[in-house]
């Protein structure tokens, strides 16, 4: 029978379908997959413009329970609310209400394809927006107005917290606060008694380069995402490699 290596699975929408680029010399997925090689594999399933109702609908079939021929989850992390959070106009029906998004987000969790692996669960802020900039290309795109409010998509965030603070055994990777902390840090002349950055009347500072088109990360944002969910993956112990190394192999080798 074939010895298949157990996994991290990384489940949400675009943000973590396009995990798997390289950008700026760095991809959050490939960097994931070096750390733990050998050991786990780390399979995508993100899906781009997916809210969680869409997640939740297809959750059945993209996760199976576990049986001697699938392998095992070993970590999930989860990461929608960026397309929940969109505000319900005519030209985009992404929106899921928050009292929703909580619900949802709490059953995807703690789905019953998913208890039965018993994974470690990292449930994962969808990150801040850049709301000026985001309003220039829906505008431009054909949506009468902004798709996204930076505020709102905060409030979407603390609830995501929320959940992670009310689901036992849940890890919180916090990305939101990790990537405006960044951008805060890279914006010297940042006004912290005006509006926050991306904020209307605001600037956008640092985001411009972290966030460039106001909603997907590039990737110096995709390294500190990587920085923050590295200690919760491992330590991994001595024969943590599922087949043998080479030297066991070729008996004598130095």
């Amino acid at each position: 029978m074939a010895k298949p290596y157990n996994q991290i699975i990384l489940f949400g929408d675009s943000l973590f379908e396009f995990s798997s680029r390289v950008q700026d010399g760095f991809s959050f997925q490939g960097a994931l997959q070096g750390h733990c090689m050998r050991g786990l594999d780390v399979i995508n399933r993100g899906f781009s413009g997916y809210n969680t109702k869409n997640a939740l609908e297809l959750l059945p079939q993209i996760f199976l329970p576990p049986s001697p021929t699938n392998p095992r989850i070993e970590y999930l992390l989860v990461l929608f609310g960026a397309n929940d959070a969109a505000v319900p106009l005519p030209t985009n029906a992404q929106h899921v209400p928050m009292d929703q998004y909580k619900e949802n987000l709490t059953k995807i969790i703690t789905h019953e394809h998913i208890r039965a692996h018993n994974p470690k669960v990292l449930l994962v802020t969808p990150p801040p927006i850049d709301q000026l900039r985001l309003d220039e290309l829906d505008k431009a795109y054909g949506h009468k107005e902004v798709t996204r409010q930076a505020a709102i998509s905060a409030a979407y965030s603390e609830t995501c917290r929320q959940v992670a603070s009310e689901v036992p055994g849940t890890i919180l990777i916090d990305l939101q606060k990790a990537i405006l902390e960044k951008a805060t840090a890279l914006t010297p002349d940042f006004d912290t008694n005006g509006p926050p950055l991306g904020y209307p009347g605001g600037k956008r500072g640092a985001l411009e380069g972290l966030l460039p088109d106001g909603l997907h990360m590039s990737g110096e944002a995709y390294k500190t995402f990587f920085d923050i969910v590295l200690p919760h993956i491992g330590p991994f112990p001595n024969g943590f490699q599922v087949y043998p190394l080479w030297r066991q192999m070729n008996p004598g080798s130095i």
